[in-house]
């Protein structure tokens, strides 16, 4: 078989790189000269060359090169039947060739069902337009993503797909992006952002490499791209934390000489009636030191000194340090614990600081819908397969996507007095702990933040 095989392949090869007559003449010759070869076993070699042949190829191009193969193989069996039956009638010749030959186009058959297997299961969505811009093949992962049934789908031109009764808006949205950007713009690449917050990778193979026809690559990277925004959240507080050690000092200092030099000269301005001077240059002093000491924890906060406490507990005391400015804002806060004994191991202060600052966030967010709702904040603890969440989920104004990317940017806030530090400091404080934090919002709905600590093990 070896024997065969080494005279078999590189014939076929150049045949199927040439199709030329004169490389077609090798499988006369080579039919001529397998006299003693039994027929299954020219069957056998011919369908391990070809699997040789198609291996590094795309689908389309090996059923391309199985088709093509079946040229030369007829010619050589042909050859090879002439050549040493000579007792049999051609139409016996020509039913055994036959059957030989189904037993090949079989094989090719299992193979182009094993690359379209392949195609059907892959993660990203694939779709195949000819050159008339009509949808020729789609797998089930693109299929899923356009929530529509796949025999509904192919023979429909990309107007035809747009004019859907089974499209959702969002959905006739992204097929009209995939149109301009790729049909219009002729793009190779591109991104676009669905209305659920998905981010999609779309690559288009147009027809110079496919013969007119375009191959249209759909993949979610919406993991590979949260783990881009934390890896550049990580860099900005890194930096950040640079910036914080070098100029901390040199702005503590002076303002605490200012504040010592006013606070002496306060029982002069008194007896002169401008205490209120006095009192106004010391508060915005402190104003400015509880910035930089927000700045300075946001880049770098300090180890988490740990101790094991009931998490239930530690909810239900921020809870009542909050009840009494939730009540004066209108706003209810209910607690949801299904387990007394969820136990964690965390620095009490510093995650106290980080529900606060959720809460107060929650507080002005309902604020600002101006009574449309009565206000409500609940606090949800549950036990998860790695740990506890927290959520925290309020019927606020909501965010828009935009301002959900930047929400634990440093600096980055939507409040007039605010200094947009505080949900930086949360993210890094969490992160110490080995948690996550998380959050998802609606605009004119609410937001919910989902907080992940490790339980004691």
């Amino acid at each position: 078989m070896q024997a065969i095989r080494k005279r078999y392949f590189p014939a076929l090869a150049e045949y199927i790189r040439s199709g030329s007559e004169a490389s077609l003449f090798q499988a006369t010759e080579l039919g001529k000269m397998l006299g003693n070869v039994h027929p299954e076993e020219i069957i056998a070699v011919h369908d391990e060359c070809m699997q040789t042949l198609v291996l590094n190829v795309e689908s389309e191009e090996g059923i391309r090169l199985y088709n093509r193969s079946f040229m030369f193989l007829i010619e050589l069996m042909v050859a090879y039947r002439f050549r040493n039956d000579t007792e049999k009638t051609t139409e016996q010749k020509f039913t055994e060739m036959r059957e030989m030959l189904f037993k090949s186009h079989r094989s090719s058959e299992r193979v182009k069902n094993k690359y379209e297997n392949v195609l059907q299961h892959m993660d990203s969505g694939i779709a195949l337009f000819d050159s008339n811009g009509t949808l020729t093949f789609v797998n089930l992962m693109l299929a899923r993503m356009l929530d529509i049934p796949r025999k509904t789908l192919v023979g429909r031109t990309i107007r035809g797909l747009m004019l859907h009764p089974k499209l959702t808006r969002s959905t006739r949205k992204m097929i009209v992006r995939l149109y301009k950007e790729a049909i219009l713009r002729r793009n190779r690449y591109f991104e676009f952002q669905d209305n659920a917050g998905r981010h999609f990778l779309v690559t288009v193979t147009y027809g110079d490499q496919l013969e007119g026809d375009i191959l249209i690559s759909i993949k979610d990277v919406s993991e590979y791209k949260q783990i881009e925004q934390t890896a550049y959240q990580n860099d900005k507080l890194a930096m950040l934390g640079k910036i914080a050690a070098a100029i901390a000092h040199e702005i503590r200092n002076p303002l605490t000489s200012i504040r010592g030099f006013i606070q002496l000269l306060r029982p002069h301005l008194l007896q002169l009636g401008k205490d209120e001077y006095a009192r106004i240059i010391v508060a915005e002093i402190d104003r400015a030191n509880d910035i930089i000491y927000e700045f300075l924890n946001s880049s770098k906060p300090t180890a988490p000194m740990k101790q094991e406490v009931s998490i239930n507990a530690l909810l239900k005391e921020v809870i009542l340090l909050t009840e009494s400015e939730a009540l004066m804002r209108g706003c209810l806060i209910q607690l949801e614990a299904y387990e007394e004994t969820l136990l964690v191991s965390i620095d009490v202060k510093q995650v106290k600081q980080v529900i606060l600052n959720i809460m107060k966030n929650s507080l002005d967010a309902i604020e600002e819908i101006n009574g449309s709702r009565n206000g409500r904040i609940d606090v949800i603890v549950q036990r998860t397969p790695e740990g506890v969440e927290i959520t925290l989920r309020d019927n606020g104004k909501g965010m828009d996507r935009t301002t959900l990317g930047r929400l634990f940017d440093p600096f980055f806030t939507t409040k007039e007095a605010g200094t947009g530090l505080g949900l930086s400091v949360s993210y890094r404080i969490i992160r110490n702990h080995g948690g996550t934090i998380r959050v998802d919002s609606v605009p004119d709905e609410g937001t919910s933040f989902m907080i992940h600590l490790p339980l004691i093990s």
